[in-house]
């Protein structure tokens, strides 16, 4: 395994807590993802990855299959 790295995704759409519930189990079954943290508030999702086995566009894909709209958010 390699080493994790930190990854912030802008989300839109959500509405509830339990839409980043939702989210993260999603997230948290991609090969690659060891974490991640949705927070309605600040509409964004946290999420440590391992960069040789998840791509950024892996959990954009991923988020978008739950049903919500994500982008990378700027470092």
């Amino acid at each position: 395994m390699g080493q994790t790295v930190t990854r912030t995704f802008t989300v839109e759409g959500m509405h509830c807590a339990s839409c980043g519930m939702l989210i993260d189990d999603a997230l948290e079954d991609l090969d690659g993802v060891t974490s991640s943290a949705t927070s309605l508030r600040a509409g964004q999702a946290r999420v440590d990855l391992d960069p040789d086995r998840c791509t950024p566009d892996d959990v954009i894909a991923a988020i978008a299959e739950a049903g919500y709209t994500a982008r990378l958010a700027p470092q």
